[in-house]
């Protein structure tokens, strides 16, 4: 006997609606999906709305990690291991529509459809080359650059045409929490973005795609364009020390 292989599985519908081992969750904003140390036991696929992931030290302090919109998988951990834990918090920042898969569901139709399974493993590369990204960003770029960027990508730009966007209510401490530096240096930075017209404040943040010239070019209208504009002013504070050091003369 030869057995036809089922291909009236489609992605689009599985992760539309409810069905064995799946349900459609709600959330209102600040609601969380999961929290830290939680039973990883099901993986969450964001339908509507936008949240955030979380991690908080032992002493308490709380970072920002990323934030997710419609169409991103949350919680992927849990198909590392039975009874694993949360390493992090979701938490929904608008009201939120999500597909919650348990565990056993989600194993088994990443094994038996491939569809499923592609679509899957895009997303999880997707978010790898992400994390890389940011650490790169971290890691080699100024301050004014990270904060553009994190702007640029919670607005979700990325392709040539699109409307400029409203970002979710995101206050500065969680800015700076996200880029690694401290809130006055965010407000500094939102201010020249908003004199330049890359960005704009009515209740919430409105950024403009022109933003993007701070990336691909590493330094605002006006300042030294071999470097951000934060490193051209200490540059330029190093040179005037020397130089007044230099005009001193000996006894």
């Amino acid at each position: 006997m030869v057995i036809v292989p089922n291909h009236s599985f489609n992605t689009s519908d599985f992760l539309a609606h409810a069905g064995l081992g799946r349900r459609i969750v709600q959330f209102a904003p600040k609601d969380s999906f999961y929290a830290q140390g939680d039973a990883a036991d099901a993986v969450f696929y964001l339908q509507k709305g936008r949240a955030k992931i979380t991690v908080i030290s032992t002493v308490g302090k709380e970072a920002t990690i990323t934030f997710v919109t419609a169409g991103d998988f949350i919680g992927e951990e849990a198909l590392v291991a039975v009874g694993g834990k949360r390493l992090a918090t979701a938490t929904a920042i608008e009201a939120c529509s999500a597909l919650k898969i348990s565990r056993k569901e989600m194993v088994r139709v990443m094994h038996e459809e491939h569809e499923f399974s592609d679509v899957f493993l895009k997303f999880i590369l997707a978010r790898s080359m992400r994390i890389q990204a940011d650490l790169v960003d971290q890691l080699f770029n100024s301050c004014e650059k990270r904060l553009a960027r994190t702007l640029l990508l919670m607005a979700e730009f990325g392709q040539p045409g699109e409307p400029e966007m409203l970002l979710p209510k995101i206050s500065q401490e969680t800015l700076a929490d996200m880029i690694g530096t401290t809130r006055s240096r965010v407000s500094f930075f939102m201010n020249r973005f908003r004199e330049h017209g890359f960005i704009e404040y009515k209740g919430r943040i409105r950024v403009h795609k022109s933003l993007l010239d701070v990336i691909l070019h590493d330094h605002m209208p006006g300042d030294n364009a071999e470097m951000p504009f934060i490193t051209a002013q200490v540059d330029n504070r190093q040179r005037q020390a020397g130089r007044a050091l230099t005009s001193i003369e000996p006894d």
